[in-house]
């Protein structure tokens, strides 16, 4: 076959986090509105792929995906080796801001999925001045239980396989296989102990039912698959904030832009149609 080359573009940049340098890593496509793109735990900012190559997005948005330090070609911070990793609130949030800055991102759109859709809530709440919108993708205010939370402390989670196994019954089984087994691969690639780190903000760091105002429109997109995150909860979670909505999609699993990123189409499309017409 013949080369095709993507419009995906890769860099670094290095930027202080709560007083702490760090050099991150992210890729981006387009023009345009920003759309701030946050992967999900223990994963990479190579769940965006989609989005990125997709020209319906990328002539009105400029995708941006960041690998968070720790995870994918972001580096963990110098003395690394002497410390557990365990993502909290305040240094995720932190992260995001830092990086929004250090881009010059003016109101940008933020979209998340998984941990990623659990802060976009808190972005929304404490943050929304900053954004045009806040889209959170299997994400609600507060942790749900999903399995035992005993499991955490097995050695186990310091293996990607294991890792990939444990979140593949998120997935919906609609899911193409290629885009199935592509996501679950970037869950073998995690570093160990990075989903179990990343575990700590997602069912302990991460109850935010007090925030009842977004400041900004917030958006909850959930599949009906997704028993981590379900439409329930994000139902739920929308009636507690002034200013959320819910939407549910059908036929969608936990990893909704990466497992079935053709059926997501017919779902974000609208929403980033909307957002974009103001």
């Amino acid at each position: 076959m013949a080369a095709e080359f993507e419009p995906i573009v890769g860099r670094y940049v290095r930027l202080d986090i709560q007083g702490q340098p760090y050099r991150i890593y992210f890729e981006e496509a387009g023009a345009g509105i920003p759309l701030l793109c946050l992967h999900t735990a223990g994963a990479h900012s190579s769940q965006f792929r989609h989005l990125m190559c997709d020209a319906a997005v990328t002539d009105r948005y400029r995708v941006i995906a960041f690998d968070l330090p720790w995870h994918g070609k972001s580096n963990p911070p110098v003395g690394w080796e002497r410390q557990d990793y365990q993502l909290t609130a305040d240094f995720y949030v932190a992260a995001i801001l830092a990086f929004a800055d250090a881009l010059d991102l003016a109101q940008p759109v933020v979209l998340g999925c998984s941990m990623g859709g659990r802060v976009a809530v808190r972005l929304a709440c404490r943050h929304g001045a900053r954004f045009r919108a806040a889209i959170g993708l299997e994400g609600t205010d507060r942790p749900s239980p999903w399995w035992d939370d005993t499991w955490l402390e097995s050695d186990l989670f310091a293996r990607g396989d294991f890792c990939a196994a444990v979140v593949s019954g998120l997935a919906s089984p609609h899911s193409p296989p290629e885009y199935l087994n592509e996501t679950l691969w970037h869950y073998w690639q995690s570093g160990s102990g990075i989903f179990k780190g990343d575990m700590h903000f997602f069912r302990t760091d991460s109850d935010f039912a007090g925030d009842r105002t977004a400041g900004c429109p917030l958006i909850l997109m959930t599949g009906v698959y997704d028993y981590s995150c379900t439409p329930a909860g994000a139902g739920q979670t929308a009636a507690n904030i002034q200013g959320a909505e819910a939407i549910v999609m059908r036929e969608m699993g936990h990893f909704p832009m990466s497992e079935h990123p053709d059926r997501f189409r017919d779902y974000i499309l609208p929403v980033l149609e909307r957002l974009a017409a103001g």
